[in-house]
């Protein structure tokens, strides 16, 4: 089946790895390299933390003394901690492409991403020219895994999310777009996605 919907993350999708950022932030604080990514999956108060920050609950200067009094950074470095999370995060730019080309190509593009409100960039000026629509958490007020943000996000692009691939880096993100009938592709590296998309799509992204 060729879709003709393309739902996209965008940290860790069209960006370098967030994990990554993560792990340079906690090496520059002089912390285990896996602290943040550790805190978000298994303590309670760090994930409650996030979930309201990204469904647009708590703004950045609340979140950012309390995460780091939950992941040991001391109260004067807290200021801009969000930030500088996502300091060694870069731009993809052969997944930026890919999304370009199939939005040219008349593919259905939309951002479906859990932000970090301003501490977390998007390009917005160039959002034009490579999506559609967009999904974004904490103006919704929904944020993955809901399976309403997926639908919304169908919904935007004017298509059934049968119609729809949805890209993410994690797959808990997954679970709930393919259950509502859309494929997904677990992202990994921009030329294994590339190739995937490709074939679900049926155009041309890379450029090869």
């Amino acid at each position: 089946m060729v879709h003709r919907g393309l739902l996209i993350d965008f940290g860790g999708v069209l960006t370098t790895n967030v994990f990554a950022s993560f792990a340079a932030f906690c090496r520059a604080e002089g912390l285990p390299e896996d602290r943040v990514a550790a805190a978000f999956r298994h303590d309670p108060v760090a994930r409650g933390l996030l979930t309201d920050l990204e469904l647009g609950a708590l703004d950045a200067r609340t979140f950012e003394p309390r995460l780091a009094a939950a992941i040991g950074v001391s109260r004067e470095r807290a200021e801009g901690l969000a930030r500088r999370l996502f300091a060694e995060s870069r731009p993809d730019d052969a997944m930026l492409a890919a999304v370009a080309a199939a939005h040219a190509a008349g593919v259905r593009t939309c951002l479906v991403s859990n932000s970090w409100g301003d501490a977390l960039v998007y390009d917005r000026e160039r959002f034009p020219e490579r999506f559609d629509a967009w999904v974004i958490s904490h103006e919704v007020g929904l944020r993955k895994p809901d399976p309403r943000i997926y639908a919304l996000a169908a919904e935007r692009v004017g298509l059934p999310p049968a119609a729809c691939v949805f890209v993410d880096d994690l797959g808990a993100n997954l679970k709930p777009a393919a259950a509502l009938g859309m494929a997904t592709v677990r992202h990994r590296t921009a030329a294994e996605t590339i190739a995937q998309l490709e074939a679900l799509l049926g155009v041309a992204l890379s450029g090869r």
